[in-house]
């Protein structure tokens, strides 16, 4: 089927900016990722059930991404169609203690709105450079808190087109994990259940924790963040740094020489390199520690 073909499908369910062989890595923290296949960014709900509506009568595959963090694209791409949540789809309220944001809105702005009106318990989030809805799906957390911690509801779109409010007993969460892993949905919007707090006082401890990360990370150099898990009782980071793989090059990716867990991208660097350095730690640290180091980073799409 041509890409006219496609677009006209596209453009009758009320998606008129789909776009074909849409490089990803432009929206990926890591600056890494081949083409999709087709890509729309939906402006609202109805455009966002629109695109999963014309996937299904083209029969293609769909899968969604928000902001690109904790996110490898494979270098021959992604098969179907990519929506991406951005800002497009970023509106938020806060209602009492409740802060409800569609799941493009930024988990970290979420947080420092929740702040601003002095209520505790998603400043977390402060840590986490992805979307709502990606932090709802993967169960994000950091500093000792995390989604499960805070989320009431998410409503989430299914492959039949129907939106859904699943609790967060629904959702099934575990360490990074909630049930959208293996039952793929879009979360459209999500309602965190917070408490009283003292804003000035959580927006000093979020620039306390700000600090330290511009310290220890390479905030700088374009990454996805951890790439491994915590293994019980240590730190990938120090195991990767004790295997003296610290600094370690491949092509143009490179474990970062400020902190072990993360992969920077020197410049134009390619998933493949990305891959090599992941596994070359997990085979290192396993012959030397005996620890097999999970990935905590995504990895999708295609070899080129």
């Amino acid at each position: 089927m041509n890409s006219e073909t496609v677009l006209s499908v596209f453009e009758s369910n009320g998606v008129v900016h789909a776009k074909v062989n849409e490089p990803l890595a432009r929206y990926t923290t890591w600056r890494i990722g081949g083409p999709a296949d087709v890509y729309v960014s939906p402006r609202t709900v109805e455009e966002l059930t629109g695109a999963v509506h014309a996937a299904k009568a083209l029969g293609m595959p769909w899968w969604v991404m928000g902001k690109g963090s904790n996110l490898l694209v494979q270098d021959g791409g992604i098969r179907g169609l990519v929506i991406r949540l951005g800002d497009e789809m970023a509106k938020i309220e806060v209602d009492n203690h409740r802060v409800i944001a569609e799941s493009g809105r930024s988990f970290v702005s979420a947080a420092n709105i929740a702040i601003r009106h002095n209520l505790a318990g998603l400043e977390f989030a402060t840590g986490i450079p992805g979307s709502v809805g990606g932090a709802v799906m993967m169960n994000a957390g950091a500093h000792g808190g995390e989604v499960k911690d805070v989320l009431e509801w998410a409503d989430v779109l299914g492959g039949d087109g129907t939106i859904r409010r699943l609790t967060n007993r629904d959702l099934k969460f575990d360490y990074r994990y909630s049930l959208l892993k293996d039952h793929p949905g879009i979360v459209v919007r999500a309602a965190f259940l917070l408490q009283e707090g003292d804003g000035t006082a959580l927006a000093e401890k979020v620039k306390q924790w700000s600090q330290r990360r511009s310290q220890t990370q390479p905030l700088s150099q374009p990454n996805c963040g951890s790439v491994f898990r915590n293994p019980p009782g240590t730190h990938a980071g120090l195991l990767i740094e004790s295997a003296g793989l610290k600094g370690l090059r491949k092509g143009d990716a490179q474990i970062s020489e400020k902190h072990a867990n993360f992969i920077v991208n020197l410049g134009q660097a390619k998933a493949v390199d990305v891959l090599w350095l992941m596994r070359h730690a997990q085979e290192t640290v396993r012959k030397k520690f005996g620890v097999e180091l999970e990935t905590e980073v995504r990895i999708v799409g295609e070899p080129a």
